[in-house]
């Protein structure tokens, strides 16, 4: 994690935007024919622990590594299928749930860099 992604938390509204953004992505993720096999039928604790990941990441409190350790996202996804069409699927709602948010520039780009490099290196298959 750099600097840039130290101050965005605050840059963006804090915890606020990060919960909208997880609400959007979840929107589309819920009737993904893709995507939504691979999410429990309740989504409100994906939806938690994304919100707190992302919060931390982008500088804002350790809440998610104090309640669930550090991230291991690779091993915390190994469990599912991730291929092409699940990266694609995953940045299609992600960067709909982003783009909602009319970030100016470079705010923008370092959300959808982060998320293009994490789609990437989460595909196990």
């Amino acid at each position: 994690m750099d600097s840039e992604a130290n101050s965005l938390f605050e840059a963006v509204g804090g915890a606020p935007t990060f919960e909208r953004i997880v609400e959007r992505f979840y929107e589309g993720v819920a009737t993904d024919p893709v995507l939504r096999p691979m999410y429990p039928a309740d989504l409100t604790a994906g939806k938690r622990h994304l919100a707190l990941f992302l919060m931390q990441y982008f500088g804002g409190p350790t809440t998610y590594s104090q309640e669930r350790g550090h991230p291991r996202l690779r091993m915390r996804h190994v469990p599912f299928t991730i291929g092409q069409a699940e990266r694609d699927a995953w940045m299609q709602h992600m960067t709909t749930a982003v783009d909602a948010e009319n970030f100016p520039e470079p705010v923008h780009s370092a959300f959808m860099e982060y998320f293009n490099r994490a789609a990437t290196f989460l595909i196990n298959q």
